[in-house]
């Protein structure tokens, strides 16, 4: 088959975009042909991937969007596909990604009612509507059983038109054999003590993923912990904004804000805690890879994964609505309870021996290659 992705932006680090990457390699090993439509793409393409970057501008995201998906629609005209895989919402797709939460809810719960009569919401509901409307025939990939009753909620969207997903670990996530051998000279490499703790907090969005709970955490702790204590941040966003909020919270030569990187798996081992007190988050990727590393986890409740932090044992997720003194509560337990700590990693290392964690891409590539009545 030629299959046709949709995605508006590639970049390495991104966690749509690590699944995009993924599911669509899964498919190719399969012996399909993959064509990539994108606004922008960042990074090494894939033999044998087609990668047509759109040549569409405009001042407001909402219309270069529309343009890319009339431009797309003109180029399938010309050269068809058997499938077409969207990993953002837009008309015309066969198959669609669900890694954002539903748009429709927010604007009605978390907006002002005038937002509503604003071009950006006529245009991002309709191509949500697109999707998820009951005549549509788009088949849904699901990776958080927390949207899908929104969508039913707000569109009537038919049951069997949803797939939900495994959260699709990469297993070179995994605490290899040598893991203490990889912790060792990470620590070193980065001027930690055996008696130094680290905490890191990885994903892009730093305001969304809750960089500001993070630093207001750290000041928090008593003075001789925080003396002992660095925060590492990981992600492709703009740092500048929490520079200048640490700088003013007199932690910043405490923590390190760092750009989107391949060697994750080093940052896993060789800290001490993920911390992720995010505002919102559908998902939450991360979460399970600290786990089966063997990093315990300090979350919130609204991320989608959270629940597996629970299943496992493996950390402690606060429970909504976020309060900031419970989250330094948790932080400072978390980094003197060195039992407590023992055992979440344990039990973190025992989940990733059993839990179905791991073949999200291979079902969503089932899914796309299933003959259509």
């Amino acid at each position: 088959m030629q299959l046709a992705f949709c995605l508006y932006k590639y970049f390495p680090h991104g966690g749509l975009q690590r699944d995009f990457m993924r599911i669509a390699l899964a498919c190719q090993r399969r012996g399909h042909m993959i064509r990539v439509y994108t606004l922008e793409w960042r990074g090494d393409v894939p033999a044998g991937f087609a990668v047509q970057v759109v040549p569409v501008r405009a001042i407001t995201n909402a219309r270069r969007y529309a343009k890319f998906t009339d431009w797309v629609a003109r180029d399938l005209a010309g050269r068809p596909a058997d499938r077409v895989v969207g990993f953002n919402k837009m008309p015309g797709l066969d198959v669609y990604f669900a890694a954002d939460p539903c748009y429709e809810d927010k604007a009605q719960t978390l907006r002002n009612p005038l937002y509503r009569l604003s071009g950006r919401y006529r245009h991002f509901a309709g191509y949500e509507r697109a999707v998820f409307a009951p005549e549509s025939r788009t088949e849904i990939l699901m990776i958080s059983s927390l949207q899908q009753p929104l969508f039913v909620k707000h569109y009537g969207t038919p049951a069997g038109r949803f797939h939900l997903l495994p959260p699709g670990i990469a297993r070179d996530r995994r605490a290899p054999a040598n893991a203490g051998d990889i912790r060792a000279a990470f620590r070193a490499e980065f001027g930690l003590a055996d008696d130094d703790f680290l905490l890191v907090q990885i994903g892009s969005g730093f305001k969304t993923k809750g960089l500001d709970r993070s630093l207001n955490a750290l000041v928090a702790l008593p003075e001789a912990l925080r003396r002992r204590t660095r925060l590492i941040a990981i992600g492709a966003d703009e740092p500048s904004a929490f520079q200048r909020l640490a700088a003013s919270l007199g932690v910043a030569e405490r923590i390190a804000i760092l750009q989107g990187r391949d060697d994750i798996p080093r940052f896993l081992l060789g800290a001490d805690l993920l911390i992720h007190p995010a505002y919102n988050e559908n998902t939450g990727t991360v979460l399970l890879e600290a786990v089966v590393a063997g990093l315990p986890v300090l979350t919130t409740a609204v991320c989608g994964y959270a629940h597996y932090i629970d299943e496992a044992g493996a950390g402690i997720v606060l429970a909504e609505p976020f309060a900031q003194p419970a989250l330094n509560a948790a932080l400072e337990r978390m980094l003197t309870d060195d039992a407590a700590r023992r055992q979440w990693q344990a039990n973190g290392l025992a989940f990733a021996a059993r839990a179905d964690i791991y073949d999200n891409a291979e079902v969503a590539a089932d899914v796309i290659l299933k003959e259509r009545a």
